[in-house]
């Protein structure tokens, strides 16, 4: 779609200072040419298994973020593929799950690549039945804090589709 494209070509762009910079996350990283992804720098889960790429942009604007959201989904339908394919045949035979965890004492920081990017948390465990304490880390939140940067002296229908590049998850902001 022309008008698409002319609607979001270099507009928004970030620069992988700035993207390192306002710490943001996900496809708003990756459209500043960073190769930044958890399931392959953590390998968590079975990723490491898995054979995907990870797409990057070359300019880091608004029709950046969005190639590399649809190149994303196309990554997740080769990931389900390869995964279903991975499954061994017979029942499901899962260990049941307690009601209630009781963590040991301590603390543990872990991050998962989300659609919007690294989500982490951190939880700190007293023995009791539910954290003594707990932080998110989310992606909605860091790339919110790059908006006014990009929004410097745009149109004001450009700043919306700045704003719906980052791909914001509202109650994420609330703090």
């Amino acid at each position: 779609n022309v008008i698409f494209i002319n609607r979001t070509r270099g507009i928004g762009t970030i620069t992988s200072e700035q993207a390192r910079k306002y710490g943001v996350a996900g496809p708003v990283l990756r459209s500043a040419g960073i190769a930044c992804d958890l399931r392959k720098m953590e390998s968590y889960s079975a990723y490491n298994e898995m054979d995907f790429a990870v797409p990057v942009g070359e300019h880091g604007d608004v029709l950046d973020t969005y190639k590399i959201r649809v190149a994303e989904m196309e990554n997740s339908l080769r990931i389900i593929e390869q995964a279903l394919a991975k499954l061994p045949g017979g029942p499901i035979m899962a260990e049941k799950v307690p009601k209630k965890l009781k963590p040991p004492r301590g603390d543990v920081y872990q991050v998962v690549e989300t659609p919007r990017g690294e989500l982490g948390i951190y939880i700190v465990s007293d023995e009791s039945d539910g954290p003594f304490r707990m932080k998110w880390r989310v992606p909605s939140f860091s790339n919110l804090m790059i908006f006014p940067e990009l929004a410097k002296g745009v149109l004001l229908a450009d700043a919306v589709a700045i704003l719906g590049s980052l791909d914001l998850v509202i109650p994420e902001i609330d703090r």
